[in-house]
């Protein structure tokens, strides 16, 4: 299915493939950065210069994180972050599933930069069937051709790369509950500081980065320092995958350059389903706040053009929901998930998930009152801002900005015992 499908759409034979991925420049930035033995600062001065920012949810610069690690000599990790369990996500699947090489030269790059001779990639539990056997198919044609390991390409660099994969837990996600997962722990996040730049992985400095992220360090590095830069439009830098969801026509996985107009990729994605109006979007998957649909319609899909319309771009998870949406449904699905992948660990979010799941699930039994939404808000700013992880956040900022754009909803749902919309 999967040569298939990129045989179709790319014609491409074998598109995780070794030779395809060689055919394409790759490994080239590699090679180039062993024989040359190229300055660690110089490689980290380019991602910097590049713009790219971490595309897992923070976008923080990746340059710039790199940078924190300590420059001393010792034992470093890198950790890829493949656990990609935001709801509305599904770019890193495929990347894993049809491009599995460029994971594993951005991965060597960003090791070589840090200092790191071990690297992990960490898939979610529900890759096990697919992403992982091409991944790991991919890893040992890497190892065969000399390209990872001793004493590669003859330069007496080592770097080993090990896959690993969860158990399908959401916390895990959060990089320092991935680091206590990967040795052997019940994956929990950790108080910082200190950060995993300082202390990491088995208490050594150690760099995160996401799937998509890593994937895009080699065409960076076998470019100018502005090329990623000017692929951006509006001033913005680079590129991004965007997955769609929800009432659409064409659902999928679209890059497209940061800066494009929302309305833009909406079209991409084959426009509204049975041409219905659009009511609501979620941007960034269901952690962020939603948005109304008429003010999404006048965005343009970057870190900034997001913010000032109220929400975060997030992982790029990007939820369409036309005029038909029951919004008091949708937001007790979304508690309802976080309410089951609270680690349990700080008191806020282990028990006012809970109590956020279930007022919400009495208003849709027809037993809520008109104080159940005050005592949403109450809550949910109780959680806000109070927990070791973003994921409290998480289960917060659903609430709040669903409950501030649709609040004649949520009260006629409570006075009426049903929804507004058939």
């Amino acid at each position: 299915m999967i040569n298939k499908l990129c045989t179709e759409t790319f014609g491409l034979k074998n598109p995780d493939s070794l030779k395809t991925y060689l055919d394409k420049q790759g490994y080239q930035a590699w090679k180039n950065i062993i024989t040359e033995q190229t300055p660690k600062s110089k490689i980290i001065e380019k991602i910097k210069e590049s713009g790219l920012r971490g595309k897992g949810g923070a976008g923080f610069l990746t340059g710039l994180k790199w940078s924190f690690i300590p420059l001393m000599d010792g034992q470093k990790y890198l950790v890829c972050n493949s656990d990609e369990s935001e709801p509305g996500t599904c770019k890193d699947r495929d990347i894993l599933r049809y491009n599995p090489h460029s994971i594993i030269e951005g991965m060597l790059i960003a090791s070589y930069a840090i200092g790191a001779s071990v690297a992990y990639n960490y898939l979610r539990g529900e890759f096990m069937d697919e992403q992982w056997k091409v991944f790991n198919h991919a890893l040992s044609e890497a190892y065969n051709a000399k390209l990872i390991g001793k004493n590669i390409l003859s330069s007496n660099t080592t770097i080993d790369i090990h896959a690993l994969i969860g158990a399908g837990a959401y916390i895990v996600g959060e990089e320092t509950a991935m680091l206590e997962s990967i040795e052997g722990k019940r994956g929990m996040p950790r108080i910082k500081p200190p950060f995993p730049a300082i202390k990491g992985l088995y208490g050594k400095p150690t760099i995160i980065n996401n799937t998509e992220t890593l994937a895009s360090i080699p065409k960076i590095m076998l470019n100018e320092p502005g090329w990623y830069k000017s692929l951006g439009v509006n001033d913005t830098e680079g590129m991004k995958i965007f997955s769609m969801s929800g009432h659409i026509n064409n659902p999928g996985n679209f890059e497209i350059a940061l800066g494009t107009p929302f309305s833009e990729l909406l079209n991409l994605a084959g426009g509204m389903w049975n041409e219905k109006n659009i009511k609501a979007v979620i941007p960034g998957g269901s952690s962020v706040p939603v948005v109304k649909g008429d003010i999404m319609m006048q965005v343009n899909m970057d870190y900034d053009s997001i913010a000032e319309a109220g929400s975060m771009l997030g992982s790029g998870g990007v939820i369409v929901m036309d005029e038909s949406t029951c919004m008091v449904s949708v937001l007790q699905r979304i508690s309802r998930f976080y309410y089951a992948e609270s680690c349990g660990q700080c008191t806020p979010c282990r028990e006012g998930t809970g109590w956020l799941y279930k007022i919400l699930t009495n208003i849709i039994l027809g037993k809520g009152t008109q104080n159940d939404l005050h005592q949403l808000e109450r809550i949910a700013t109780q959680i806000e801002g109070h927990c070791i992880c973003a994921l409290g956040d998480a289960a917060a900022m659903p609430v709040r900005s669903f409950l501030k754009n649709f609040w004649s909803e949520f009260e006629y749902y409570v006075d009426k015992k049903e929804s507004m919309v058939s």
